[in-house]
């Protein structure tokens, strides 16, 4: 996944930010029928940009953008060409979201499903509380990434900071680079055939070619926060 590559629709409708206003082009993409192609120029940092979509539109955003852009995306497949501020994707239902840039803290937070690509690094927390999305991170994410996962994959081509899936469920985390360290419940699994099916298909989603199964780990639950007991309270 190259973070320089940019993506444009073909025969797109253009609308100027800058020119427009946050408003205005939130309620036109929202208004789209879902056959839509959609090329936002001139973004500015913009937050909450490209959110609350419910149909199956195209959406590239052509530069930077602040907070939550494309939160509570349920449908919509939207790439920002450009780095992304706290929050990207957060709450996302379904539908896909490609950041050809890096992505602050908080990426994925709380989605329930569709598919996160981050291109270059994403910050700490990344996947935090998610439910069912699917992340891949083509660097490597901060500290407390995938912190109470509930449910989903993660998959991170470079390292991972502290803390990594502390307190989670039952989300798969695949890591090629080094774990700085694991959290609490968070530990290391077999990578079985099924595994090696799953991550190659995650993968090959998000358009990444030049690696191999082999050299990712899981990591995952071991289950033993799942109800509190009091004779494991220094684990909390």
């Amino acid at each position: 996944m190259s973070p320089d590559q940019r993506v444009r629709p073909a025969h797109p409708h253009v609308i100027d930010v800058g020119e427009t206003g946050l408003r205005e082009t939130n309620r036109a993409l929202q208004a789209s029928d879902g056959t839509g192609r959609f090329l936002l120029t001139d973004p500015r940092g913009a937050h909450a940009l490209a959110v609350g979509l419910a149909s199956p539109d195209e959406v590239v955003i052509d530069g930077p953008t602040g907070y939550y852009t494309a939160g509570m995306n349920d449908g919509a497949h939207v790439t920002v060409n450009g780095n992304v501020g706290v929050g990207v994707a957060e709450n996302m239902m379904s539908g896909t979201v490609r950041v050809n840039g890096s992505a602050s803290q908080s990426a994925g937070a709380t989605a329930h499903g569709g598919l996160l690509v981050i291109s270059g690094d994403a910050g700490a927390r990344c996947g935090i509380s998610m439910k069912g999305v699917d992340i891949v991170v083509g660097g490597s994410i901060g500290h407390m990434s995938c912190f109470m996962g509930q449910a989903g994959r993660l998959v991170v081509l470079g390292d991972a900071g502290d803390a990594l899936g502390d307190s989670l469920y039952e989300v798969h985390i695949y890591v090629r680079g080094r774990v700085a360290s694991l959290g609490a419940d968070c530990v290391e699994k077999d990578l079985r055939p099924e595994h090696h099916a799953e991550l190659a298909e995650l993968l090959d989603r998000a358009g990444v070619t030049d690696v191999t199964t082999d050299e990712f780990r899981r990591y995952g639950s071991a289950r033993t926060l799942y109800t509190f007991d009091v004779d494991n309270a220094a684990a909390y």
